[in-house]
């Protein structure tokens, strides 16, 4: 939940701002919604009351009043504000604005810089504020929507606090329609069902629900009252905030895979959905379904990885929208599926085995002599083929003698493992019993 605009001192002849311009809080104690930031015992509230700013980075979705705070804290404290955006901005646009902060402090007087999209610096943009934030010329104010720890320079996040935004919740954006009403003195003409149908497109963003009011009362005719179905014509429906490349997309699918993992197939289906929703590739869903099946079911399950490739093949042979069902089946079976990690642990072992030891040479009885050099050099000498062997087992030792033998796979007493570790403790009495 994010602010709530207000409509005090609101121009009322100046009806071409937008709705959420024109209710916009007119000081901090009018944002509501971010109690951890801006209550009375808030991060921000607190900063105010020392009467001291440092550097911070606000993190969160669009529309939760990133930008309104930063221009309110410079009012709050007395600081000059600037700002600027990183899509529309330069080295050379930094230089200027450094200069005149420089030229404020002299005068006795600190500049608050709000950076928007600060992630969209690239690195050395980013080393730039970095000798102004520590001189004090600034208070470096950033708004980004991507996660500042893959974003960010650690030099700049070691100078700044990140303070998290929240999307508005369902309570939120009701009373910024009931705000948004009483500051037009009508109401929406809508059902019910359309009112929580507009709360539920705004998907959290508290100026994305005052700009689809807007554009309700634009469309309404008087008198007319519209239901779901009619409103979703209206405004066409807001596609949820998930960027593929970014957080939205990596948010999604870790809590689908962690959903799978945890063997509940009702939430690993939500998300499945919501990502299908979203419009994220298929294909990338299919894929991350098969490494699912290899690294969370494993041999638990052998027929868990056939399963998710078929349905991998099965989409692209179908497409969409009938493919889907197809990954959807597959997404049920895996999170219904006995679950093991241990072919995955046994793996990563095994391979910080291989990297730490080196090129250590194989036992020379299991290596193949070609020729008479080879051959005389021991190599295949004492080879025990096992298909001659009792058991077809010889219990011979395959590591490199330098390492002796190892132990990485570990199955667990689940699904079709547990035959698997029957047999691995068989093979271990016959290597006891025959002295390997």
């Amino acid at each position: 939940m994010t602010d709530l605009f207000s409509a005090k001192d609101d121009p009322a002849s100046d009806r071409s701002r937008p709705l959420a311009d024109r209710l916009r809080p007119r000081s901090l104690g009018e944002v509501t919604g971010q109690e951890h930031l801006t209550g009375p015992e808030g991060a921000l509230t607190r900063m105010i009351a020392s009467g001291s700013l440092g550097s911070m980075i606000f993190w969160g979705p669009p529309g939760t009043g990133k930008t309104t705070v930063a221009r309110l804290l410079a009012g709050e404290t007395n600081l000059a504000f600037e700002q600027i955006s990183a899509i529309f901005s330069g080295v050379a646009d930094l230089k200027k604005v450094f200069e005149m902060a420089r030229a404020r402090k002299m005068s006795g007087r600190q500049t608050l810089l709000f950076v928007d999209e600060i992630h969209r610096f690239n690195r050395a943009q980013q080393d730039s504020f970095l000798p102004v934030m520590e001189d004090g010329t600034i208070v470096l104010v950033g708004a980004t929507t991507e996660n500042p720890s893959f974003e960010l320079n650690a030099a700049l996040l070691s100078r700044a606090r990140v303070l998290v935004f929240h999307p508005h919740d369902e309570a939120s954006l009701i009373a910024l329609m009931q705000r948004a009403e009483e500051h037009e003195g009508k109401p929406l003409p809508l059902d019910e069902e359309a009112r929580a149908s507009l709360v539920r497109m705004a998907d959290g963003d508290g100026r994305a629900i005052l700009t689809l009011a807007e554009e309700v009362w634009r469309a309404a005719r008087e008198g007319e009252i519209f239901n779901v179905e009619r409103v979703q014509q209206i405004v066409q429906r807001r596609a949820p905030v998930y960027d593929k490349g970014q957080d939205g997309h990596y948010n999604l699918i870790s809590a689908l895979h962690k959903s799978v993992r945890g063997s509940d197939p009702d939430a690993a289906l939500y998300y499945l959905c919501r990502m299908f929703d979203a419009g994220e590739d298929p294909l990338f869903i299919g894929r991350r379904l098969v490494r699912m099946a290899s690294e969370d079911i494993g041999l638990a399950d052998p027929q868990a990885l056939v399963i998710c490739n078929a349905a991998k093949d099965a989409y692209d042979y179908l497409g969409s929208p009938e493919g889907e069902l197809a990954l959807a089946q597959a997404c049920v079976y895996l999170a219904t599926a006995p679950k093991s990690n241990a072919v995955y642990t046994a793996f990563a072992s095994a391979m910080r085995v291989a990297k730490e030891n080196g090129s250590l040479v194989p036992p020379k009885h299991i290596l193949n002599a070609p020729t008479k050099l080879m051959k005389g050099e021991g190599y295949g000498k004492g080879y025990a083929y096992d298909h001659d062997q009792p058991e077809a087992f010889s219990g011979q030792n395959y590591f490199p003698d330098a390492l002796g033998r190892q132990t990485f796979y570990n199955p667990p007493e689940r699904g079709f493992e547990r035959e698997i570790r029957k047999r691995i403790e068989y093979w271990n009495r016959l290597r006891v019993e025959r002295g390997e």
